[in-house]
């Protein structure tokens, strides 16, 4: 008999499963919170159950502990990004990220990903399998072993796309939000998708609390389905009239994803399209800056056209949230990092650059001797790149591009 995936079931399931081995019920629960919430890596761990027992469960079941194959640390913010392994050898990535409102993390649902998006590095190889339930659960379960720190908000938006793992996805969301186990809310969770509509009104029908992201990215069928071949078989008017049915259903507001691409989803009139297209329908947008892929042709927008993108939406009515909602460090974006030796040289990057506000983070006890210890008319300076992440969040101005950069100082 083939073993189960124990960290794929619910406590229903195992407390059946439980029943079936001839022990007691109440044994499930005991299980169900060394694996969830002491984050065992053995049976044998679990020492408050028989010898008998534990003998039985690693008979009859697989206990998943994936391995960290690669592990960065931005030194901007302190974000994490993770390369796991699982037990068959394959290997998915997760990120961890601090905001004032706790840990968030942003984790995968498969392994590769066959819908092509041509920006996306993740899919160059095609999909070899789907995560499990409880593989997508161990990607939180360790991040937090490993960091030491609770998590409290979760993205589905890491390799692979969730509603083409459907059924394992659903579990997962249940199992995340489970009381006896991390019971992270679902108000918490965001999963994005690319776009297929038929299970997007498949999920509709669960009603679930989670916020649905849907990456857009392009509000005519001719330039999306040129960047993502799933509106071939989902054009735009399809898509639209899915979302609609998401929000009458669930009465949840969608986010919609935009990646600003140069010369290709940045042009005027497809601000204005995507403008008239949102018109009327409860969410906003979030604009994306593009992580440069080499095996792909498209480019970053520059930051002055993004600023224009952003103000024509605006202009038009669409709410638009921030471009830097990670480390600009781990996904690319960040300036190369030079010497300041002068005042000017900031201003000289703002101009180059076409940035309203740079944003210097430095160490307290290296201050630049050149520069003033206080914010001033191109840029502002900050102890740490936490501050300088606030201060962007906080800001009431939705017209100024903001560049986060590490300047290391001058000596002399």
């Amino acid at each position: 008999m083939e073993k189960l995936d124990i960290k794929s079931l619910t406590l229903e399931e195992l407390t059946e499963a439980i029943r079936q081995m001839g022990d007691k019920p109440f044994r499930a629960k005991q299980i169900y919170q060394w694996l969830h919430q002491k984050l065992v890596t053995d049976f044998d761990e679990m020492s408050n159950l028989s010898k008998e027992l534990r003998a039985r469960l690693a008979e009859n079941f697989i206990l998943t502990v994936p391995e960290v194959a690669r592990k960065q640390v931005s030194r901007v913010d302190g974000t994490v990004k993770y390369l796991w392994r699982m037990r068959d050898g394959d290997c998915v990535e997760s990120v961890l990220m601090h905001y004032e409102h706790g840990v968030s993390v942003c984790v995968s649902t498969q392994v590769g990903c066959r819908m092509g998006c041509k920006f996306c590095a993740s899919g160059l190889n095609g999909k070899k399998r789907n995560l499990s339930a409880g593989e997508i659960l161990d990607e939180i379960l360790f991040m937090q072993k490993d960091s030491g720190e609770k998590v409290s908000n979760i993205v589905l938006m890491g390799t692979g796309e969730p509603l083409d793992n459907y059924d394992n996805v659903l579990k997962f969301l249940h199992l995340v939000s489970c009381p006896e186990g991390i019971n992270i809310g679902q108000r918490h969770i965001s999963l994005s998708t690319s776009g297929i509509a038929d299970k997007i009104e498949t999920l509709a029908k669960e009603k679930l609390q989670i916020t649905l992201s849907v990456s857009l990215h392009a509000p005519d069928d001719e330039t999306r389905s040129s960047i993502m071949p799933v509106n071939d078989a989902y054009p735009v008017e399809r898509l639209m009239q899915a979302c609609r049915y998401y929000f009458d259903t669930t009465g949840r507001r969608i986010s919609y994803e935009h990646m600003m691409a140069r010369d290709k989803t940045d042009r005027p009139w497809q601000a204005e399209k995507l403008a008239k297209l949102l018109r009327g329908r409860p969410g906003h947008v979030n604009l994306i800056p593009l992580n440069e892929v080499e095996e792909s042709p498209l480019s970053p927008s520059k930051p002055e056209t993004v600023r224009r993108f952003q103000q024509a939406l605006e202009k038009r009515g669409v709410t638009v949230k921030g471009l830097f909602d990670v480390s600009p460090e781990v996904v690319g974006t960040v300036y190369d990092k030079f010497t300041v030796r002068h005042i000017d040289e900031i201003h000289d990057f703002c101009r180059t650059n076409g940035v309203d506000i740079a944003i210097l983070t430095l160490p307290k006890t290296a201050w630049p001797k050149a520069l003033p210890n206080r914010a001033c008319v191109a840029f502002g300076i900050f102890p740490t790149p936490s501050c300088a992440l606030k201060t962007i969040r906080m800001s009431s101005s939705k017209t100024s591009t903001w560049a986060i950069r590490s300047w290391p100082c001058a000596t002399a």
